[in-house]
């Protein structure tokens, strides 16, 4: 029986109150590191978190009575998951609760860049009325290449539906291709993309997978969004191919020197110089990973968690 939840991260306040509601005991702890967490861990059935701390083995060796680990959130990167696995402890995520607001950032990011919304609404308040170095690209037309279509994958295609886009997806799981986008392979994705949009978990095979050998296999120049994890895409390579125009421009929700607990970036930091030359760069606009983390997404996120510990709560009772 799941009794006991340890939660390790603060997040919408539903998750505290619905699970006391259903008579389990929650206990939070936002604050201390993880070697004093470990000396009482074995008092816990369950574990919520986000990032703050890394679940490695030793943690899960301690953990004697864990039957969950759940992340608010849509990766498990933190946690080590093949030793989880193997000590029959369940993972649980919620990609679902956040794919629209992925989704609806990217394209805002997305025409943001193609129409130079940033910069001409920079130039106006300087007194500057530029028209015609302005002018902008339509996305109505152009073939977009989803690689990873997962949820946010799959909702990023399903909005773009209405501007009428040619949509292609590449996936390393068979037959995930709907009415919204056609799978195909990477030599097709390639070969047509006007836009690719990157929708991957990270892991040991998405690690820099964006890079010079990756971005030299285009067949034309294209535009690039991130919004899944800063770690797959290596940054310098990223900004010569920015500068050599094989990609006309850059969105950047998520970046390869971001802190893994998702702290302030700044705080107490020696920015890398790829990283200026990116803030520089007027073919890059950054958000600070918040494509995910809206009002709705945020409830939605913790409904999800919460449904899921009381669907596997069944399986121990």
């Amino acid at each position: 029986m799941i009794k006991r939840i340890l939660i390790l991260d603060k997040n919408h306040p539903f998750i505290v109150s619905k699970l006391r509601k259903e008579e389990f005991i929650c206990d939070e702890n936002y604050y201390d590191p993880i070697e004093k967490i470990m000396n009482n861990i074995y008092l816990y059935d369950g574990i919520i978190l986000r990032s703050r701390l890394i679940i490695d083995n030793k943690f899960i060796e301690k953990a004697i009575n864990l039957k969950f680990i759940a992340r608010v959130g849509s990766g498990i990167e933190n946690i080590d998951k093949d030793y989880a696995l193997k000590k029959g402890i369940t993972l649980i995520s919620s990609p679902e609760g956040n794919k629209d607001s992925v989704a609806e950032h990217a394209i805002a990011m997305l025409l943001c860049l193609m129409n130079n919304v940033i910069r001409s609404n920079q130039e106006i308040r300087m007194g500057k009325w530029n028209r015609e170095s302005n002018i902008g690209k339509e996305i109505m037309g152009k073939t977009i290449g989803i690689i990873g279509y997962g949820n946010t994958g799959k909702a990023f295609a399903k909005k773009l539906s209405g501007f009428e886009t040619i949509t292609l997806c590449y996936d390393i799981l068979p037959k995930v291709g709907d009415g919204y986008a056609k799978q195909v392979d990477m030599k097709t994705i390639f070969t047509k993309s006007d836009i690719i949009s990157l929708h991957v978990p990270y892991t040991r095979k998405t690690k820099g997978m964006i890079n010079k050998n990756f971005i030299k296999n285009f067949c034309k120049p294209f535009y690039f969004v991130n919004t899944s994890r800063g770690g797959c895409v290596l940054t310098d390579h990223l900004i010569s191919a920015l500068k050599n125009g094989k990609i006309y421009g850059a969105c950047l929700d998520v970046l390869e020197y971001e802190k893994s607990s998702f702290e302030d970036f700044f705080r107490d930091r020696k920015l890398p110089k790829n990283f200026l030359q990116l803030i520089l760069s007027e073919k890059v606009i950054l958000t600070p990973h918040i494509a995910g983390w809206t009002k709705e997404s945020k409830y939605k996120i913790a409904k999800n968690i919460v449904d899921k510990i009381l669907f596997i709560q069944k399986k121990f009772n």
